[in-house]
């Protein structure tokens, strides 16, 4: 994740802060400084961390806070709230036309990522709206961009309208339309030139196109990796065409976010979208209490549950909780979770959306390397049907047999029947309410200390009813037979 940086340091100030019997004045002078610090070092806007530091500072300097209970937890709170009100206080959606079609604008520099987001914007559009949407190629400078923009439509099935490179821009926005309205698309969006810098002719072209089709939204797509100068150029692209919101690109990258924490506080703009990911698919809505709480180390369980449902069967999912309970999940299970898992994203990004686990050392020991599924997917496709469904048979003999399948060493192939076994037990117990074999692997303490302690604590109480909830519906079935 982009703010790994950042959440390292504002973790450790904060746990300086709750190791304290008491919290002085000068604990929170200090505390203070190693926010300013870690901020400044994130890359972000200058005056946006003297404003977050001084607000920061005056709620938490209170009497209530510092000789109340538990003054570390009241101040991490001040902060969490005040980064969530810093980008935005909530998630804000796509304005849509009163009719059909929706117009949508993408602007932005080269190599931000535009086109692409053009088409997980779209992709987006499909799934969750049922929309028909249809691309404008409004990009006639760059070398390939309407080859690149067909190449990414054809993968999600939405088709394009394309005059060319000689024809003009807003000739083709112009004509675009059109077939959008004769052909009833819902959304249009009009992928429009970027420049490797802000130049008045980008600018009055992109006005033009504008004054045309007066787009619903005027989405500016920006490279997180660029830094404060993001907030720049979100600011001149503001300045131009009053832009609507933002997409970030690459927040997934070697970056350290600032320019997700400014924008906001600079342009009066909301974040939108947020991209994290190579695949169509991975274009998120932008929930800032969410991303506040990723920041300051405290997992995003909400939007690991979203990817969760997105991608799990419901049915399966159910069937899958019904074995672990009963202890006889079996590598088929196995390997079908394993092939859901993988289509939420990297499992890093996922580990570091619970409590705690930014930063954990146990997860740094992890050895998360892709070609880690590839090799355990070969070694379970190289067992025999009977040897899948009975995971207590694998003795030594099929050990060897299974290692020249898969052409991997004989210690690889005991690694992961243990760890298979060891998965099996630990999901007995959590599927039953039981988090002690959670809380074993690492080293006897839940990820996020009491943060993630609470957490599983909750997740157990609803696991707890739900199980409550199955029992007295079994019982009314059976009562009706």
């Amino acid at each position: 994740m982009a703010f790994e940086g950042l959440t390292d340091r504002l973790q450790k100030a904060m746990e300086k802060l709750r190791r304290k019997p008491k919290v002085t004045e000068a604990d929170l002078r200090e505390t203070m400084r190693e926010i300013r610090l870690a901020l400044l070092e994130a890359d972000v806007n200058f005056k946006v961390v003297k404003d977050f530091v001084k607000t920061v500072r005056e709620k938490a300097a209170g009497a209530e806070v510092l000789k109340g209970l538990n003054p570390a937890q009241q101040i991490v709170k001040i902060v969490n709230d005040e980064l969530t009100k810093l980008m935005g206080e909530e998630a804000v959606p796509l304005n849509k036309a009163p009719h059909i079609p929706t117009v949508i604008m993408m602007v932005g520099l080269q190599g931000a990522g535009k086109t692409t987001t053009a088409g997980k914007l779209a992709l987006r559009l499909k799934n969750e709206n049922h929309a028909r949407p249809m691309f404008i190629a409004a990009d006639v400078y760059r070398p390939a961009a309407i080859t690149q923009l067909q190449q990414v439509a054809d993968q999600i099935d939405v088709p394009v309208f394309e005059k060319g490179t000689d024809v003009d821009p807003v000739e083709i926005v112009r004509e675009g339309m059109e077939v959008a309205q004769k052909n009833h698309n819902d959304y249009v969006i009009i992928d429009t030139a970027g420049r490797l810098q802000i130049d008045e002719q980008l600018m009055d072209e992109l006005a033009n196109i504008k004054e045309l089709v007066n787009p619903n939204e005027i989405l500016l797509v920006i490279d997180s990796m660029t830094g404060q100068n993001a907030v720049n150029m979100a600011q001149g692209f503001d300045d131009k065409l009053d832009i609507t919101g933002v997409i970030l690109t690459k927040l997934d990258g070697d970056t350290r976010g600032g320019a997700a924490m400014s924008i906001r506080a600079v342009t009066g703009k909301p974040i939108k979208f947020v991209g994290e990911g190579e695949k169509m698919e991975d274009l998120d809505v932008f929930h800032p209490d969410r991303m506040a709480s990723r920041i300051l180390g405290m997992g995003d369980m909400m939007t690991l549950i979203e990817k969760a449902q997105k991608n799990f069967d419901e049915e399966q999912a159910q069937e899958t909780m019904d074995k672990m309970r009963e202890n006889t999940f079996d590598y088929n299970d196995f390997l079908a979770q394993m092939d859901q898992v993988t289509k939420m994203g990297p499992l890093e990004n996922i580990i570091k959306m619970m409590p705690g686990m930014a930063n954990n050392p146990a997860l740094k020991n992890l050895n998360l390397d892709p070609k880690q599924f590839a090799h355990i997917r070969a070694i379970v496709l190289s067992m025999t049907p009977e040897e899948r469904e009975n995971p207590d048979i694998m003795n030594p003999s099929r050990r060897r047999r299974l290692a020249a399948g898969a052409g991997r060493p004989i210690v690889e192939v005991n690694r992961m029947i243990k760890q298979f076994n060891q998965m099996r037990k630990m999901m007995k117990q959590v599927t039953n309410g039981n988090f002690n074999g959670m809380q074993n692997m690492f080293g006897g303490q839940m990820p996020g200390g009491k943060m993630g302690q609470m957490a599983m604590n909750r997740m157990a109480r609803k696991m707890k009813k739900d199980k409550q909830k199955r029992i007295k519906k079994l019982r009314k079935l059976r009562k009706k037979k």
